[in-house]
């Protein structure tokens, strides 16, 4: 089940599928799902959002398992606000959109061919997913070694905290991409940039710094250019600057695609971790497909939250929060979901195409506990006592960890 390319439906294809969802509805006119299971509930007689409802079946008819109280675990980029310039568009979801999320944020971003995110750092470090496309990245690091890359979908890059860094679309389309950030709070709006930098430096202190003339720095930004058109750049090898200090030491892309997965009966799963992409010290990875009919395994990760990101595919996720608590969420693409630490939950494909998503996590390694191999590797009478099951069922439960069943 290994698959060497990454992909994402075309523009023409969503276009498509938008317009059938679209006619589909339209036809129906309101919502068919009510929240009635058995002699439980009652048909909805006021307003109703018929779209909203028909993509989260499982809040409106959740399960009898669902239980108690949990914070919202959902939000979609779909209802971020988008900040457009010339050269392409941002949105994010933060702690503001999603308060649960305190371990990380996220950016979905796309440059158009040659449009440029500037010349710019954070103080957090910064993760990212090529979605489609292709990108020429750039950093300088502290020591002044430098790095020039072109990445396309499937890559990752990470850039440490503090470390400049700039992206520019290539190729006939540009490229999108989600950025991940380790700070819940983070937001685009505290980046470093050169442009606003310049603008609110004295010109002549700069110009002091440059080893210039202020007459040289007549024409410099009013302020920050954020995302800009620029003419498209040459050839990597000529683009590429050479640099007395040598190459960064790490390697700041990855190609996450190329790495050999960990396949199952109903999937595979790719892990980038500070194990295989070491510069990755603060955000560790793994890139999930599910074919339909099978589901990511009931397991937890006891050493941090997981921050998920939609790609393709319809999903439900039932996340337990002890003392009785559980609530069960819809997941389709471009949405994030949220799994606080050590929660258990599962992943599951209720959609007719492959299910893809990120899991992502604020610490260097990716580590998770599977049920099912727990049971197996406990004594079987003990569990057998604790839940009344069949000590054959038991036996049979495979002792190798199976991510996708």
């Amino acid at each position: 089940m290994s698959d060497a390319n990454f992909s994402i439906p075309s523009r023409r294809l969503l276009l498509a599928g938008t317009a059938l969802m679209g006619f589909t509805t339209a036809a129906a006119g309101q919502s068919s799902i009510q929240p009635i299971e058995g002699k439980r509930g009652g048909t909805i007689l006021g307003p109703r959002n018929g779209p909203l409802e028909q993509e989260n079946p499982d809040l409106l008819q959740p399960p009898v398992t669902d239980n108690g109280g949990l914070p919202n675990l959902k939000f979609s980029f779909a209802d971020a606000h988008v900040k457009m310039r010339e050269g392409g568009w941002s949105r994010e979801v933060t702690q503001l959109e999603l308060p649960i999320a305190t371990a990380i944020a996220g950016v979905n971003m796309r440059l158009n061919p040659g449009g440029v995110r500037e010349l710019h750092w954070h103080k957090q470090a910064e993760w990212s997913f090529m979605l489609a496309g292709q990108a020429r990245i750039t950093s300088v690091d502290n020591d002044g070694r430098n790095f020039v890359s072109d990445v396309s979908a499937g890559d990752l890059w990470y850039f440490p905290a503090g470390i400049p860094h700039s992206i520019q679309g290539l190729s006939d389309d540009g490229c999108e991409f989600l950025l991940a950030f380790p700070d819940g709070k983070f937001s685009e709006d505290d980046t470093f940039a050169i442009t606003d930098m310049f603008a609110h430096m004295p010109k002549e202190a700069l110009a002091k710094n440059l080893g210039t003339d202020e007459k040289a720095l007549a024409n410099i930004p009013s302020g920050e250019k954020f995302i800009f058109q620029a003419p498209m750049p040459s050839t990597l090898q000529a683009d590429t600057v050479g640099d007395p200090q040598g190459k960064v030491p790490l390697d700041m892309a990855f190609r996450m695609m190329q790495q050999e997965p960990a396949t199952s009966p109903g999937g595979w799963v790719r892990i980038a971790d500070m194990r295989n992409f070491t510069i990755s010290s603060d955000v560790a990875a793994a890139l999930v497909e599910v074919t339909p009919g099978h589901m990511r395994e009931v397991h937890w990760h006891p050493n941090a939250d997981e921050w998920q990101y939609y790609i393709a595919g319809k999903a439900r996720m039932t996340v337990f929060a002890a003392q009785g608590n559980a609530r069960t969420f819809n997941y389709q693409a471009g949405d994030v979901g949220y799994v606080p630490k050590s929660m258990p939950h599962y992943v599951e494909n209720i959609g007719s195409e492959p299910l893809r998503f990120l899991e992502l996590f604020n610490a260097p390694r990716f580590v998770d506990v599977s049920l099912t191999q727990w049971m197996a590797l406990t004594p079987h009478e003990l569990v057998a006592a604790h839940l009344n099951i069949n000590r054959d069922l038991l036996d049979g439960l495979p002792k190798d960890k199976r991510p996708v069943v």
